[in-house]
């Protein structure tokens, strides 16, 4: 996040600047409401893994945000919806006061759904109110904070959907989050060939370096240096990860990383996560199939592979003789000719340790601990995916989860050394 109002808001005269901030404000936060609604009251409570979040908990921890961020400290005489919610609803701030454990949030039955939903109309209507009339001090500093803050309910948005996918994953019904037309069948096969796109490497000026809204961890924008490079024209595909799995890639040792294979071996993997495989009791079939948004579909070869681990990621760039790309070497290709699915498909694995950028400082304040904090033991993913709101997929946006996370929409592109 910049440490200023974007240009978008602070070029506007006053007035219109508050207006455009309370318009787009009050999107993102009918949005949210509406990804929820097919949910029933049940579903919106399930929590189906220590990772995972309720719906309800979304709806709720993002309006905590605003109201322990923005309106305690900068709206004279706000009064809190309900005192306790504080501690419910804190995610992880240590500054913010103590909070309920994150494996448990499944097990708040109370407050129930209606309240959630009461509490969300408190927060809006005391920001709508704060918007318009707030002085102008009081504005400037909170302005930030609740572009921060809509930037922030759009990524639980995305958690939204990938962790009641995961509920849902769960159910032996594996019930449609989102029902659509089912295709005509299409079985897995190789596809066509990938290309290489060659890149020349040298200096390379990665990171945000423009005024729009960014999240701290994409700045500084600073120069890298790059060795020559291939990358990949497309996604790895379903049908490419069919030859891999038909070629006993989950049984060779050999192609994993020590604790990716330690992995495969606890958790019995065999296939990714979301894939069924022939005669699966589940949904029986005589062909692969795959578990999604819209429920049981066919496998679909020319589909990019998804909800795969780094570990997997990785043990199939090994099977291809090739590698994952750095995150440097995915951004600095973003716009390269030829280079195709780069946005919106699903997020890609980078050989990237997740680090602070030179020359990085967290926010002050509460924000501080917004991404800094987790700067250790976790891997970069970039691009976005299907459940990505369209702002977040700028090149610059570092997304980044635990190696063996394997619930998320991320999938892989390969890239390989240059030969000289």
């Amino acid at each position: 996040m910049s440490a200023t109002a974007s240009p978008a808001f602070t070029q506007d005269p006053a007035p219109a600047r508050r207006g455009r901030v309370a318009s787009r404000l009050g999107a993102v936060r009918a949005h949210s409401l509406a990804l929820a609604a097919p949910l029933s009251v049940e579903d919106q409570c399930v929590q189906s893994m220590p990772d995972a979040s309720p719906t309800k908990w979304h709806l709720a921890h993002t309006s905590w945000f605003f109201e322990a961020v923005v309106l305690q400290p900068h709206a004279p005489g706000y009064r809190a919806f309900d005192a306790r919610f504080f501690h419910l609803f804190n995610s992880y701030y240590e500054s913010l006061g103590p909070r309920h454990p994150r494996p448990r949030r499944g097990l708040l039955t109370r407050p129930g759904l209606d309240e959630v939903l009461a509490y969300r109309e408190h927060v809006d209507l005391a920001l709508k109110n704060f918007v318009a009339n707030a002085s102008d001090d009081a504005w400037q500093a909170a302005q930030p904070l609740i572009e921060l803050g809509w930037n922030h309910e759009q990524q639980h948005q995305e958690l939204m959907l990938t962790d009641i996918l995961h509920a849902f994953s769960c159910n032996p019904l594996l019930p449609a989050c989102q029902p659509v037309e089912t295709p005509a069948l299409r079985l897995a096969c190789a596809p066509p060939e990938l290309q290489w796109i060659e890149r020349p490497g040298g200096q390379e000026h990665v990171g945000h370096g423009a005024a729009e809204f960014s999240f701290d961890n994409e700045t500084p924008r600073h120069a890298v240096l790059l060795q020559p490079y291939c990358i990949a024209d497309r996604l790895v595909s379903c049908g490419d990860f069919a030859l891999f799995i038909a070629d006993g890639g989950y049984q060779r040792p050999s192609l994993w990383l020590s604790d990716g294979w330690a992995a495969v071996q606890a958790g019995g993997w065999t296939h990714p996560v979301y894939w069924l495989a022939p005669g699966d009791p589940r949904a029986p079939a005589e062909h692969w199939q795959v578990f999604g948004m819209a429920g049981v579909r066919p496998l679909d070869a020319a589909q990019p592979v998804s909800q795969l681990s780094f570990y997997e990621a990785a043990a199939y760039a090994q099977w291809c003789g090739a590698r994952l790309p750095t995150e440097f070497e995915w951004e600095a290709a973003f716009d390269a000719p030829g280079v195709r699915e780069m946005i919106g498909h699903v997020w890609q694995w980078t050989r990237s340790s997740y680090d602070p950028y030179p020359g990085f400082r967290p926010l002050a304040g509460a924000v501080s601990e917004y991404n800094g904090k987790f700067m250790v033991g976790q891997l970069v993913l970039r691009g976005g995916s299907l459940a990505t709101p369209a702002g977040h997929v700028r090149p610059s946006y570092r997304n980044f989860f635990p190696p063996a996370a394997r619930w998320q929409f991320s999938g892989l592109r390969l890239a390989r050394d240059l030969a000289s």
